[in-house]
């Protein structure tokens, strides 16, 4: 079973760099963030044409998560329950596997309300997570964490130290979400090389240079681990024209 996530950074923008992506690499399920539109606008149509149900949870202008899968989904769910109207979280259980998509606060500037917001949304997630499965259960909770957990996740630790996104708050936010819902870190067990990015600044070159970060994750439980064949990001994606700063990520399991 192939599962990928991709930050599109407006899936209408980006719908033909989507079309050609899915009809090469063939996901069996592609979670997708910051689609930037609503349910309306989103373009299911199209991708029915490649055989992938959509389940969407849209947002005008900003935010919005989906869950593309080959398979129909099924105990599907959108946000956490709990009053939050930003549209962050889709989940679904998709051939037997729970699949969990997410976009993560940004948190924008250290101290401020977005980022007390941001540590407070990984402690609902955190809660959250183990009403939708068990450690012992086969589930991805992927998607765009926008926290580089490691040095070796971001080009310059000394650039980004005590900067958002790399803070320590932030870190042990996701690691406490990692350790307490029974998932690790899925592109870590086959790639641990440091240079391995997910998402590269438009401005000074960053992609040409790789000053890139890796934000965007596959957490898997045990069961998904155990069984787990490949892992990478598809750099390619993100050259060409237009293309969203992130790239796919990626995990093939048994």
């Amino acid at each position: 079973m192939k599962v990928a996530t991709w930050n599109v950074n407006s899936v209408r923008t980006r719908l033909e760099q989507l079309l050609g992506w899915l009809s090469t690499h063939q996901p069996d399920v592609l979670c997708l963030q910051e689609l930037k539109c609503t349910d309306e606008q989103f373009p299911a149509l199209e991708l029915s044409g490649l055989g992938y149900h959509a389940t969407v949870f849209g947002q005008r202008s900003y935010n919005g998560v989906a869950i593309l899968s080959k398979e129909k989904p099924e105990q599907v769910v959108r946000n956490m329950a709990d009053g939050d109207e930003q549209a962050r979280l889709v989940a679904a259980r998709v051939s037997g596997v729970h699949v969990v998509g997410l976009y993560a606060p940004n948190g924008q500037e250290v101290d401020s309300e977005a980022y007390r917001y941001k540590l407070e949304w990984y402690r609902r997630l955190t809660r959250f997570l183990p009403t939708r499965f068990a450690p012992t259960e086969r589930a991805v909770v992927c998607g765009d964490f926008n926290v580089a957990p490691t040095d070796l996740d971001v080009w310059d630790p000394r650039l980004f130290h005590g900067q958002t996104l790399f803070t320590a708050p932030e870190r042990a936010a996701f690691e406490e979400l990692k350790v307490a819902c029974g998932l690790v870190d899925a592109v870590r067990l086959k790639r641990a090389e440091a240079g391995l990015f997910s998402w590269w600044d438009y401005r000074m070159s960053g992609f040409k240079k790789n000053r890139g970060l890796r934000i965007d994750h596959l957490l898997v439980t045990a069961p998904v681990a155990q069984s787990l064949q490949d892992a990478g990001v598809d750099k390619q994606a993100r050259e060409g024209k237009q293309p969203s700063d992130h790239a796919p990520v990626w995990i093939e399991f048994g």
